[in-house]
């Protein structure tokens, strides 16, 4: 394996904690040195060796690292991929990559001007759920493909206590840029651009400036009719992955692990990260030659959001392309900024 790439988060929160820095340990391609702390230095309890800077400025001036995950809040990815692309910087910003489709152009763009990759974190395309999915609707089990539903439900009545996901002037907020981005990715990843969409969101808890709720109805060609939604006041999750074909239906829940067990600190190489617990099986519903029903419970798929980051590293260290595309942020966004119909 070639020399680690040297990597930097800027901020170690819960998605610092969770999502990033695991993984830039574990891989034996990354190196992780340095992190963005302005008060509590706790990533040290973890990492004794990591730096813990007390700006982004700091961290950004660090010549010795060439990759950094932009991780603060969504409405800041845009100004700091920015800065970190023009500090030399390879860029994994996370969801939303940016508040328009113009600035996700611009943020690519200046990557190539300055011979920088910019990658977004979409990391549920390594859920365990979304896995099985994919495998049944590229199986052909289903026949031809008539309706696809992805969910992202949550109940939340409470409004967030973090400012900038709750005022209404801030860009890129909302349930739609907050759990959609998870949501359209998948869809897109499967079936690519829509021919066509319609969109809907909603303000449904008390005293909220910001949508906690949308559906996207989404075209395809061979009259594919593809449903993106998600909620906080969601009571009793409906099954997130469902699919109709002329030979049959899917179900599967949300159920992934990999967040629940990051947040208790285990490790991405442990023996059960990413293992599904028994019971929440996909059902696979098709009709016998006789006109029986048949139900086959799937066994689940382990999931693993090792397989970005070992994506980024094949990037950056061999060239290889990165399975999600400018193109594929580009129709994301397009439709989180787009208006309601």
């Amino acid at each position: 394996m070639s020399k680690p790439i040297i990597a930097g988060i800027m901020s170690y929160g819960m998605s610092g904690r969770i999502f990033q820095a695991p993984f830039l340990e574990a891989h034996p391609g990354f190196r992780l040195k340095a992190v963005t702390e302005r008060s509590k230095k706790t990533a040290v309890q973890r990492y004794p060796d990591i730096i813990s800077y007390d700006s982004i400025d700091e961290l950004l001036n660090d010549a010795e690292i060439e990759l950094i995950a932009v991780n603060t809040p969504g409405n800041t990815h845009y100004d700091f991929a920015k800065r970190a692309l023009q500090a030399g910087k390879h860029v994994l910003v996370e969801k939303p990559a940016a508040a328009t489709a113009a600035e996700v152009k611009e943020l690519h763009d200046l990557g190539r001007a300055q011979g920088k990759q910019v990658f977004i974190y979409q990391n549920r395309r390594w859920d365990s759920d979304f896995q099985s999915f994919k495998q049944i609707i590229e199986s052909g089990k289903l026949g031809k493909l008539i309706e696809v539903t992805l969910r992202f439900d949550r109940y939340n009545p409470v409004l967030s206590p973090k400012v900038f996901k709750e005022a209404a002037n801030t860009q890129a907020n909302g349930l739609v840029y907050d759990l959609g981005p998870h949501v359209l990715d998948q869809a897109i990843s499967l079936f690519g651009k829509p021919l066509r969409f319609t969109k809907v969101t909603g303000r449904n808890r008390p005293g909220t400036l910001v949508d906690d709720y949308f559906f996207f109805q989404l075209s395809y060609p061979d009259q594919l009719n593809v449903l993106v939604a998600g909620s906080l006041l969601t009571a009793q999750p409906m099954p997130a992955f469902v699919a109709h074909g002329t030979l049959g239906s899917y179900l599967k829940d949300r159920v992934d692990v990999q967040e629940a067990q990051l947040d208790k600190n285990m490790l991405p190489t442990d023996a059960a990260y990413g293992i599904e617990p028994p019971g929440s099986e996909a059902k696979l519903i098709t009709f016998a030659a006789d006109g029986s029903k048949q139900i086959q419970i799937i066994p689940p798929v382990k999931g693993d959001y090792m397989g970005l980051f070992e994506a980024v590293y094949q990037a950056i260290r061999n060239n290889k392309p990165y399975p999600i595309t400018e193109e594929n942020i580009l129709a994301q966004v397009e439709l989180l900024e787009s208006r309601n119909s």
